[in-house]
């Protein structure tokens, strides 16, 4: 496999930060100019494009090019993921027999090669979460696609890590694509023990539902009171010799979402086994922190629940204590994520001491509305803070929205018969992150809600069909980013 870059940068003004869909950047090329020797009539580099070339014979190996477009970072992670994709989908016919197949992948020319450590970063990453899939099917072992890339020396360092962050995005797609059949807040819990076994140093603790009402989590026992399979809370601890910074994060930890009592319409339910994804990228980044060896004490929390509908399910109207004693009037009990992580930051606050804590959910569709399904918006105490998570993700490849905590809609969370309103009118996504600042006793705090990247119906670039891992990545960056 080669790939091939653009001889020369669009002047059309793109930037490095430009969005536009790179298909569409050749339009206006002649029948001849730009053409690539031995490509199909009329294929061009753009970015992710993919040319299956003629064998040489019966024998000779499959062989393809693949566009690199102008060589921005997410031209390469699109060209990375489109390598292995044609290999992967290829017909065995065109790939002989065996249990595996090998693909090497190089530049067409010398000067189509990466250089810089960024782009080959990002190279490596196309490459392995190109190649990830989940799946649940019964014709057996897929084959085992294993690619060879030649990295420079100098390079080497910088694609371990991104193999390490693009292994994290994997990780989280899995736990989160995971139907909901098997996954209980126990199985949950348990599978990411597990997952996290190989990250020496990393103490993990599982408390279930006695330790959460000894420990006056009211908001995870009301919402996972009406399902048979108990909730659960999730801790995992990074805590290198010498570290001084303290980061929390707290993640989303619904198994299914069925609305409880506010119940969902049937459309789009499925998708609601997805709806643990912060949770999952909180433990693939403490996984990925740990491995790194990132010098700053990072905490993970994930509060495990299934928002089910049964005679015992929380209801509207209801009064719930949670950790530490505020109280909230419940109004809609499809608004269960806020429930479950006002209990873990007030918990968070109390008992870890922490310099910042960051809290990662699908929380609400307005956040889909308003930035659509491939950005997260970022909500902060400061903006420091809130530019550090956007950084982050731009150094990641995840895209960050600044998000406003209005302050004239504070007054709405307010409830006349307990502390705190669930769900307040107004502007959806920002009610739940000013709902969620009552519980942060003015500490530094960000509110990353995922509820549109966290999922894909579209692949695109390095990301599948399914759940995305969305936030795993920037979450890591941003830990490292503090030491």
């Amino acid at each position: 496999m080669r790939w091939r870059r653009r001889d020369e940068r669009a002047d059309d003004g793109e930037t490095a930060d430009d969005t536009s869909d790179d298909t569409s950047d050749d339009a206006g090329d002649g029948a001849v100019e730009g053409a690539v020797e031995g490509a199909p009539p009329g294929w061009r580099p753009s970015a992710g494009s993919v040319a299956a070339l003629p064998g040489a014979g019966p024998s000779a190996p499959a062989s393809w090019l693949v566009g690199v477009g102008e060589g921005r970072a997410r031209d390469w992670r699109s060209a990375g993921a489109a390598a292995v994709r044609a290999v992967r989908d290829a017909p065995a016919s065109a790939l002989g027999t065996g249990d595996e197949r090998v693909a090497v992948l190089r530049p067409d020319r010398p000067e189509d090669a990466p250089t810089s450590a960024d782009d080959w970063a990002a190279l490596a990453l196309g490459v392995v979460l190109g190649s990830h899939r989940f799946a649940v099917k019964s014709d057996g072992t897929p084959l085992r696609l294993r690619v060879h890339v030649g990295v420079p020396g100098e390079h080497r360092g910088a694609v371990e890590r991104a193999v390490e962050l693009a292994t994290a995005t994997a990780r989280a797609r899995d736990l989160a694509d995971t139907p909901s059949g098997a996954k209980s807040p126990a199985w949950f819990a348990d599978t990411a023990s597990a997952l996290v076994a190989d990250a020496e140093g990393l103490r993990v603790t599982v408390r279930d539902e006695h330790w959460l009402a000894a420990e006056g989590f009211g908001g995870v026992l009301a919402v996972g009171g009406g399902s048979s399979r108990p909730p659960r809370f999730l801790e995992l601890a990074w805590t290198p010799e010498g570290a001084t910074d303290h980061v929390v994060l707290v993640g989303k930890g619904i198994t299914f979402d069925t609305g409880g009592i506010s119940i969902k319409p049937n459309a789009g339910m499925a998708d609601m086994r997805t709806d643990c994804a912060g949770g999952a990228a909180v433990v693939a980044a403490l996984r990925a922190v740990a491995r790194l060896g990132v010098p700053v004490r990072v905490t993970g929390l994930v509060p495990l629940a299934e928002n089910h509908v049964s005679g015992s399910a929380y209801r509207p109207g209801d009064i719930v204590r949670h950790r530490g004693g505020t109280t909230t009037e419940v109004t809609n009990t499809d608004a269960e994520g806020r429930m479950v992580l006002a209990d873990a930051i007030a918990y968070a606050l109390e008992e870890l001491a922490p310099d910042v804590v960051v809290d990662v959910a699908t929380l609400t569709g307005a956040m889909k509305v308003a930035l659509g399904v491939r950005t997260g918006g970022v909500f902060a105490s400061d903006p420091a803070l809130r530019a550090a998570i956007v950084a982050a993700g731009e150094g990641t490849g995840e895209a960050w929205w600044p998000m406003p905590l209005t302050a004239d809609l504070d007054p709405d969370v307010d409830s006349r018969i307990a502390d705190v309103r669930q769900a307040p009118g107004g502007p959806g996504a920002i009610a739940a992150a000013l709902f969620l600042r009552r519980f942060t006793d003015g500490r530094p705090w960000a509110h990353l809600d995922i509820a549109g990247p966290a999922r894909c119906d579209s692949p695109h670039e390095e990301v599948a069909k399914g759940a995305t891992g969305f936030a795993a990545r920037t979450l890591v960056e941003f830990c490292a980013s503090r030491a």
